[in-house]
């Protein structure tokens, strides 16, 4: 079991169940999914189908150095000429994490990631949605320790979308900060 798992289940749970009042531990919110995408439409739109294939290699190899799992490749649903997009064009990469591997990308965001990140000076609290799930958008792929920043040709962005069954924000809100997320205070 992972420490940030464990930390949940001896720490997050009593303290969520004192705070709101839940009467059962399984009732307490908890995170479901985390979702890991990039797109590289524009970077591939005016390529050759040779260099677009380099160019997802590249980034599908980073992404599933990143989360432990192959990504899935998304394609475009319509064609759209002022982006220079045809339908049925692979655009996207993405993956999502569940049960270990979750907590184990979750342990690695939080502890190696974040602060890793160039002027990082904590998580915006509107990052998190209504629904009490969490979004932070990374410009640079390589602030994951997985990435060898000497070795990396092409530096591209990505979303990580950690999904909980919180009810409201402000539960989501102090469940990212009881698991040690730095979310900035006001």
């Amino acid at each position: 079991m992972d420490k940030l798992q464990k930390k949940y289940k001896d720490q997050v749970v009593p303290a969520m169940m004192v705070k709101f009042g839940y009467k059962n531990a399984m009732a307490v919110p908890k995170i479901t999914k985390v979702t890991i995408n990039s797109s590289f439409g524009k970077d591939v739109v005016n390529k050759t189908s040779s260099e677009r294939e380099k160019m997802q290699n590249l980034i599908t190899k980073d992404i599933a150095l990143i989360s432990g799992q192959k990504p899935k490749l998304a394609k475009s649903k319509k064609s759209i000429a002022g982006f220079k997009l045809r339908a049925g064009l692979e655009i996207a990469a993405m993956v999502t994490l569940r049960k270990a591997r979750m907590w184990d990308f979750l342990e690695r965001l939080i502890y190696l990631s974040l602060p890793k990140s160039r002027d990082f000076r904590g998580i915006e609290l509107k990052s998190v949605d209504g629904g009490g799930n969490l979004n932070i958008g990374f410009r640079e792929h390589i602030n994951f320790p997985e990435i060898f920043s000497e070795k990396e040709k092409t530096i591209f962005g990505l979303e990580v979308n950690i999904s909980t069954n919180a009810k409201n924000r402000e539960k989501g809100l102090e469940l990212f900060r009881l698991l040690g997320f730095p979310i900035k205070e006001k």
